[in-house]
């Protein structure tokens, strides 16, 4: 008499060394990803403890449409139980914060009418193709714009304005302004490559954070005066020292005060103030803050965890005007983790807006 499908199930291996079965129960169980046995009854017969995490408890013996509930993975059950042989599915769980997304593999076991599942964790590649396509769209959109502009100037200059000198000279003053705005989102994205490619490789050099912040100061005095703001800095007499790269460092403070200057508005004033504590949670150990603040109209709090996205802008069309790029702030956030440092951001409408850097203490400088 030919075995059942749930008999088959029972003993899925006899060792040649000596007597004992081996169930499918028993390797399922020792099976790191979570798994599950269908048999041919469409019952589900078998599913390890990070299935049970996943799909619930009580699964036991009940069919499997009852747990797996998404059209593409119980079409490719039904077809792998139909004896279409190894089948591939996407299986999406919404539980946590932005849910999950796993690569199913459904094997038939043998010739026992049963079907194996196994579901692979693969929201982290999901995720980094998505960012790969939003990546270049938001690109595309980004240099679309200014080549759009200068296409159409240059159409004018070659036909109607051809002759009218006024006409050539704002044009072109205009044309210059969008290359430049070109210029630098091409050199922002080859920054924010470079820092990403070394995101996890630590620096190593000792930097004393107050000669990169008065160096930052120096370079954007010029910017400051024309837009008529104080830069009030606040840097201590103690050294500030932390393991870093100079370059990105600058480039990180360079961001942080050009954003109070410019956002902040006119004729109004931007502190940057720097402290040291002997023990900083974040950090686990000392640390050394370093403050932005200016006195703008602030930035509304739904905007704040967004603020560091590539491309992300609070008002598009002001930023664009003051020459944003919208990856300044994400090119921060990359050069932050390189240092295992943290970046805060506290912000009430119409009282401005706090950018703090606290970066790791070189061990043994305080």
């Amino acid at each position: 008499m030919p075995r059942t499908p749930r008999a088959s199930a029972a003993i899925l291996n006899r060792s040649d060394m000596g007597s004992t079965a081996v169930t499918l129960a028993d390797v399922v169980a020792a099976l790191p990803l979570p798994s599950v046995a269908i048999n041919a009854e469409e019952r589900i017969t078998v599913l390890n403890a990070p299935a049970e995490d996943l799909l619930g408890k009580g699964l036991l013996g009940r069919h499997f449409v009852t747990a797996l509930r998404q059209p593409g993975l119980v079409e490719a059950v039904e077809r792998c139980l139909a004896g279409a042989g190894p089948c591939q599915a996407r299986f999406t769980s919404t539980g946590g914060e932005h849910g999950t997304t796993y690569d199913v593999s459904l094997r038939p076991v043998g010739d026992h009418g049963i079907v194996l599942l196994s579901f692979n964790d693969v929201t982290e590649m999901a995720q980094a193709g998505q960012m790969r396509r939003d990546f270049v769209a938001n690109v595309s959109h980004e240099l679309r714009t200014p080549l759009t502009a200068l296409i159409g100037f240059i159409e004018t200059l070659q036909g109607p304005a051809r002759d009218d000198t006024a006409a050539r000279e704002r044009f072109l003053g205009i044309m210059a302004q969008e290359a430049e705005r070109m210029n630098r989102l091409v050199g922002e994205l080859l920054s924010l490559s470079r820092v990403e490619a070394e995101e996890r490789v630590r620096p190593e050099a000792p930097i004393d954070v107050r000669d990169v912040l008065r160096g930052t100061l120096r370079n954007l005095g010029p910017l400051a005066v024309d837009s008529n703001v104080t830069l009030a800095p606040t840097l201590g007499d103690a050294p500030a020292l932390v393991l870093g790269d100079a370059d990105q460092l600058v480039q990180v403070f360079t961001n942080l005060i050009e954003n109070a200057i410019k956002y902040g508005g006119r004729d109004n004033r931007v502190e940057i103030s720097l402290k040291r504590t002997g023990h900083d949670p974040a950090m686990r150990g000392p640390a050394v803050h370093v403050s932005v603040r200016d006195h703008g109209p602030g930035i509304d709090a739904i905007h704040l965890p967004r603020l560091t996205e590539r491309f992300y802008r609070v008002d598009s069309h002001r930023s664009r005007a003051l020459g944003g790029t919208g990856l300044g702030l994400a090119i921060v956030k990359h050069i932050m983790n390189r240092h295992r440092g943290r970046l805060k951001i506290t912000s009430t409408p119409g009282e401005g807006a706090e950018f703090r850097v606290i970066l790791p203490m070189k061990p043994g400088s305080d």
